[in-house]
């Protein structure tokens, strides 16, 4: 192997290896991003929005976790958010911890 090989997979592992590019990477790949974004409202709320509205909620992460698996609605309007039965548990708790991350 090739020392710029080698780099590049080093490189690589390290970038994966962050949660928060990890859990970035996890929100497109399940498709999250087609609803929400950091900071601008698309059709869901925002991740700053939902960090700040659980901020103070020390159960959140598994809360967060499960809707996004099961799905719900009326906490942030009319627009229900679909269930996500293809996301494993562990995750949902990653990109529930990532979201509220972003306060």
């Amino acid at each position: 192997m090739t020392g710029s090989r080698r780099l590049l997979l080093v490189l690589g592992a390290v970038a994966l290896s962050s949660p928060a590019l990890a859990s970035a990477e996890l929100a497109r790949s399940r498709n999250c991003t087609a609803c929400h974004h950091a900071e601008r409202r698309v059709i869901g709320p925002t991740y700053t929005a939902i960090a700040g509205r659980y901020a103070d909620d020390a159960g959140a992460a598994e809360r967060l976790a499960g809707r996004i698996i099961a799905g719900g609605g009326g906490n942030w309007g009319q627009t229900p958010m679909p269930a996500q039965p293809a996301v494993t548990r562990e995750e949902a708790e990653t990109l529930a911890r990532w979201i509220l991350s972003h306060r």
